[in-house]
Formats: C-alpha cells, sequence, structure tokens
C-alpha cells in the first residue's frame, strides 16, 4: 500500500502564497484573472504525492492534483467574490498527456461538459516545481457589483 506523504491539511482560513512577483488574482471590469495554480498548499506541502516504496520512489498522482488545483482555485476566487460557477474559461497544464484520464475525472466533478466554461489543455516541460504535474489558469465573470 502506498505511503501517502504531504499530507498534513492546511490550517482552516489560511491560503497558499504566491511563489513570486504576481496576485493570485487580478480583477479587470467584470473579468476575474486567476493565475497559474498547483496543488501547492499553505504548508508549502504538495498534494498528490505518495511513497510507494522502501525506496522511496514517488507516485505523483493528477487526479489529486487536481483536485486541489480546483480547490486552491476556488479560495481565490471566494477573495474576490466569485465561485467556481463564474469561470468562463480554463487553461490547463499537464506535465504528461498520460495524466489526462486521472486529470479529466478530477476537473468533471467541478465542471459540467454542457454548462461548464471553456477549457484548453496543453502538456508542457516542466512546472516550478519537480513534484507538480498540473497547473490550471481560469478567467471568471461576475458583474460588477459596484
Amino acid at each position: 500500500m502506498a505511503k501517502k506523504i504531504n499530507e498534513i491539511p492546511a490550517a482552516a482560513g489560511t491560503n497558499v502564497t504566491p511563489r513570486g512577483a504576481y496576485p493570485h488574482t487580478k480583477r479587470v471590469g467584470d473579468f476575474i484573472f486567476v493565475s497559474g495554480t498547483s496543488s501547492r498548499r499553505a504548508d508549502n506541502s504538495i498534494a498528490g504525492v505518495d511513497i510507494i516504496d522502501p525506496m522511496g520512489t514517488k507516485y505523483l498522482n493528477a487526479e489529486v492534483q487536481t483536485r486541489e488545483v480546483i480547490k486552491n482555485i476556488e479560495k481565490n476566487l471566494d477573495k474576490e467574490g466569485a465561485t467556481l460557477k463564474d469561470v468562463v474559461d480554463v487553461t490547463s497544464f499537464l506535465v504528461n498527456m498520460n495524466d489526462f484520464a486521472g486529470y479529466n475525472k478530477a476537473y468533471a466533478e467541478f465542471f459540467d461538459k454542457e454548462t461548464g466554461p471553456t477549457r484548453t489543455t496543453v502538456a508542457v516541460h516542466q512546472l516550478p516545481h519537480p513534484d507538480l504535474v498540473v497547473e490550471i489558469k481560469v478567467m471568471a465573470y461576475i458583474k460588477n457589483r459596484e
């Protein structure tokens, strides 16, 4: 059985901070842009990393990472008064397209194919940490409440 690592839950109410000189969200009129988001948690652990043998071999689980990414996006949207239902466009980055099925399964838990956002999924050579296999950025639309 795989040993789970990096499973320390983030404290309630804490959010992941950006790893560079950029905001997680940017509001422009009725649009909210959410920067590329990973499965990194507030304590800097990464969801979806399992040790599968005594030698320390890692299994990077795209399904688990995708779920955590979308939860992180949800938290960032909430700070702007938006929800996942307000998302109109998604761009996803996968390190390995062989992970597409797991990514797609987790994605479908949050978005419906008939009424959900448009989506583009591309393969990339790597992401900012070697344990990351999924990154997602979104654009949401909510009528300006001012």
